[in-house]
């Protein structure tokens, strides 16, 4: 994946958000860090987030996998319990989320894939802040 070479390019032709980056990186889109760059970029169709996050969360999600024991070596009966085994080998991330955030069951029950944006709950119109998945 190229890096972008202006600042333009970073923002996907935002020009507002480019002049904004220009004034705090000095006009330099080298001193642009991977963070600032990532919440910068135009989100893909369907993605919750920028192209360059996700490539960064499988590379290491991947990783991590691969690293963890419970995961690699013990994902096993003798390691959890087979109620616990089970419940982890059956459960979605859509089923943990609705476990610990029940008021979301609602807007999950719809939703096909939990990492994609969501159908607004009704409080959420109270957010004022920047929306990062308008259309």
């Amino acid at each position: 994946m190229p890096a972008p070479k202006t600042f333009e390019e970073l923002t996907g032709g935002n020009l507002k958000l480019a002049q904004e980056l220009k004034d705090v990186y000095n006009n330099d889109i080298e001193k642009v860090d991977t963070l600032v760059g990532c919440h910068s970029e135009p989100l893909p169709k369907g993605f919750g987030f920028s192209d360059t996050a996700f490539r960064i969360f499988i590379l290491m999600a991947s990783r991590r996998l691969k690293s963890d024991r419970f995961i690699a070596t013990q994902w096993n009966k003798e390691t959890y319990t087979p109620e616990g085994f089970h419940w982890v080998q059956y459960s979605t991330m859509k089923d943990v989320l609705m476990r610990h955030y029940p008021e979301l069951a609602p807007i999950l029950k719809k939703s096909k894939n939990v990492f994609a944006p969501w159908t607004k709950l009704p409080e959420s119109s109270k957010y004022t802040g920047m929306e990062t998945n308008a259309p």
